[in-house]
């Protein structure tokens, strides 16, 4: 049975998204150096903020969350900028472009490769975070949040590294693109984690919830609509 054009087209974008994202872990497996640097990176602010922080456990509980993914936001920056500077490395983007594959394989496998990075980063920090702080993380729900609010961070901040990585400060350039733009991702994703984390029912926390998720969905169709144009200027 013979396979039709648009099977055929969808195997070639998958596969060459599936190359994209064993590209970067073969680096990254060889290197070493993406993950080391957001761990260290993580763990550092989570110190920081535990012994700056000298407070009761009531009080602690009030920060908890803010700290948590205060600690989030930053670590994926930092993988957004190391990801997308592999690229610039000995011109490897352009190559990449010159191929013929579908352009949006290149968002997707960075995409994708860039939120493994950055939940592996998460499930190390969140035990850490669990016995420094001594609040109760590992709740299914707020598991769900911190992946829905991960997945709009990376996804978004995937496209604007791009507007980014051909300038000369990208390393400025991108939070000072990513932040007010993923704003109300972040702050969905806290109020929503603060409310799971206080006991609040599903009808107290459904409102942020349904941003989070609408924020998702709505940046999934900017990012597939513009991308192609980014990434050829």
């Amino acid at each position: 049975m013979m396979k039709s054009p648009q099977d055929n087209t969808t195997t070639k974008f998958w596969q060459s998204t599936l190359a994209i994202i064993w590209k970067d872990w073969k680096i990254e497996l060889r290197k070493k150096s993406l993950l080391s640097s957001m761990l260290i990176f993580s763990l550092m602010i989570v110190l920081i903020f535990t012994f700056a922080l000298d407070l009761d456990k009531s009080a602690r509980e009030n920060v908890a969350i803010g700290i948590l993914w205060v600690t989030f936001v930053f670590a994926a920056t930092l993988g957004l900028n190391q990801t997308i500077a592999l690229e610039n490395e000995n011109s490897t983007l352009d190559g990449i472009l010159l191929s013929p594959i579908d352009q949006t394989s290149i968002l997707v496998g960075k995409f994708i490769s860039t939120f493994i990075f950055v939940t592996i980063i998460e499930a190390f920090v969140m035990p850490i975070y669990y016995i420094l702080f001594e609040i109760p993380l590992f709740s299914p729900k707020l598991i769900v949040v911190i992946l829905l609010g991960t997945f709009g961070y990376t996804l978004v901040g995937t496209l604007l590294a791009t507007i980014a990585m051909r300038t000369q400060y990208r390393e400025i350039i991108l939070p000072i693109l990513l932040f007010p733009v993923a704003t109300p991702i972040i702050i969905s994703a806290v109020q929503c984690s603060n409310k799971i984390l206080s006991g609040a029912s599903w009808n107290q926390m459904s409102g942020p919830f349904n941003l989070l998720v609408v924020y998702d969905i709505i940046f999934v169709g900017i990012t597939i609509m513009t991308f192609d144009h980014l990434i050829k200027e």
